[in-house]
C-alpha cells in the first residue's frame, strides 16, 4: 500500500503570536489573518517487507532506518517525524518526506508537513479521524517536539485552504471563512525568501512570557495587534487593497515592538529595497528574525518589485492562494 499526502502552506497578514494559548483569551476580538499558498508539505507512505522503519527528509537528506520505532532519536531534521512515528507506534513502513517551502521560512512548513504527516498515517491504520480532531492532534504532538506553546493558526490553512479569519476565543479557535477573489490578492502578494533562516518557538516564548508576566507594553501592543487584525478582515472582505496595504504596515510596525528579536538589519535592507521597487507595504512571514518577506503591490507594480529583487542574494518563491487545502491519496496494491 501507498499513501500520500500533502498540505499547504500558509502566509499570515494580521494577529500573528495572539494564536498562541492563552494569549487569546486576555484580549477580546482576538483573531488572525492568513491564506493558504501553493508551496507543499508532502509526504508519502510506502510498504516494506522487512519490517523496518525508514524515514527519508529528501529536501535535506536526514535519514533514519531502525527495526523499531523506540529506536528513533530526536535529530533537529527527523525530530517532528519521529515524534508522530512514535505516536501512531509506526513499524514496516518507508516514510518520506519533502517541502514545498524553505526551512525555517516562516509559513508554517513544519505544521503543514504535520497535518500532512498525521493524516497519512492515520488513513494507513484505519482511524476515523475528522479534521478538527486532526487539528488538535497536530498541535499537542508539534508542542510536545518544540517544548514551548505552540499558534494553532498554521493548522486550519494547511487543513481547509482559502483564506479565513481565526478566530480566537474561549473553547477554541473558529474559522471564518473569508469569501475574496483570491487571484485578485495574489496578484499582489510577492514573496521572498530571505536565505536567514529563524526558530520561531523563541521570538514567541519572549512574547508569552512577557504578557504572563503583566508587561504592561506586551499588553498594549496586542490590544492594537487585535485591531488590526480587525481592520485587516473588514479590508479583504470588501477588497480595499489600499487598506489592506496600509494595514500590512502598520502591523509590522507593532510587531517590531514586540520584542528585539522580530526584525534585522538584513529584513530592513531588503524591506526598503522592496518599496522602492514599488511595493506599498510588507511584512515578515511568522514570528520574524528572518525567514520570508512578503511584499505587497498593485498588479502592475508586481513585476517591477520581483525584478529588483533578482539582483538580490534571495529566493523569490512563486506562489498563488491554495484553495483545496489537505490533500490524502491512497493506492492499494493489487
Amino acid at each position: 500500500m501507498r499513501v500520500h499526502s500533502s498540505a499547504p502552506t500558509r502566509i499570515d497578514l494580521a494577529g500573528g503570536t495572539l494564536d498562541i494559548w492563552p494569549l487569546y483569551l486576555f484580549h477580546d476580538n482576538a483573531q488572525t489573518i492568513n491564506f493558504a499558498i501553493t508551496p507543499r508539505a508532502e509526504c508519502r507512505l510506502e510498504t516494506r517487507t522487512d519490517g523496518r522503519l525508514k524515514i527519508f527528509a529528501e529536501d535535506t537528506g536526514a535519514t533514519a532506518d531502525v527495526q523499531d520505532v523506540s529506536e528513533l532519536d530526536d535529530r533537529h531534521e527527523l525530530r517532528l517525524v519521529a515524534q508522530l512515528s512514535r505516536h501512531f507506534a509506526a513499524s514496516n513502513m518507508t516514510i518520506s518526506t519533502r517541502s514545498g517551502s524553505p526551512v525555517g521560512a516562516g509559513l508554517g512548513g513544519s505544521s503543514a508537513l504535520n497535518i500532512a504527516l498525521c493524516a497519512a498515517l492515520s488513513k494507513w491504520y484505519e482511524r476515523d479521524i475528522d479534521s478538527e480532531t486532526l487539528i488538535r492532534l497536530a498541535l499537542d504532538l508539534e508542542s510536545q517536539v518544540l517544548g514551548v506553546p505552540t499558534g494553532a493558526q498554521d493548522y486550519q490553512p494547511a487543513t481547509y485552504g482559502g483564506v479565513a479569519s481565526l478566530e480566537l476565543r474561549p473553547g477554541g479557535v473558529v474559522r471564518a471563512p473569508i469569501a475574496i477573489d483570491v487571484d485578485a490578492l495574489a496578484d499582489r502578494i510577492i514573496l521572498i525568501y530571505t536565505g536567514q533562516s529563524r526558530n520561531s518557538g523563541i521570538n514567541n516564548w519572549k512574547i508569552t512570557k512577557h504578557h504572563i508576566d503583566g508587561d504592561q507594553h506586551t499588553i498594549d501592543l496586542f490590544e492594537d495587534i487585535c485591531d488590526v487584525a480587525s481592520s485587516m478582515r473588514n479590508a479583504l472582505e470588501t477588497e480595499q487593497w489600499n487598506e489592506v496595504a496600509r494595514q500590512i504596515r502598520i502591523e509590522w510596525e507593532l510587531r517590531k515592538r514586540l520584542t528585539s528579536g522580530v526584525t534585522t538589519d538584513r529584513l530592513e535592507m531588503l524591506i526598503k529595497l522592496g518599496r522602492r521597487a514599488g511595493a506599498v507595504a510588507a511584512k515578515v512571514c511568522g514570528a520574524g528574525g528572518g525567514g520570508c518577506l512578503v511584499f505587497f503591490a498593485e498588479p502592475d507594480a508586481a513585476a517591477l518589485v520581483r525584478e529588483a529583487f533578482k539582483t538580490s542574494d534571495v529566493q523569490i518563491l512563486d506562489c498563488r492562494v491554495d484553495t483545496e487545502g489537505l490533500r490524502v491519496v491512497v493506492d492499494v496494491d493489487d
